[in-house]
């Protein structure tokens, strides 16, 4: 019996995603100057990744 194809292991895996963790989110922030120190993580604005 074959595997189906969705179970097979992803040649993709170091894709780029287009969405980014909070705390990936956080640190771009922290990178790029926009992050206050003591600010809550929740209710972050929009982050594109990196290119």
């Amino acid at each position: 019996m074959s595997q189906h194809a969705s179970l097979k292991k992803s040649s993709t895996v170091g894709a780029k995603r287009s969405v980014l963790k909070r705390f990936e989110r956080v640190k771009l922030l922290q990178k790029r100057g926009e992050w206050t120190q003591g600010r809550t993580p929740l209710h972050l604005p929009k982050t594109a990744p990196e290119a």
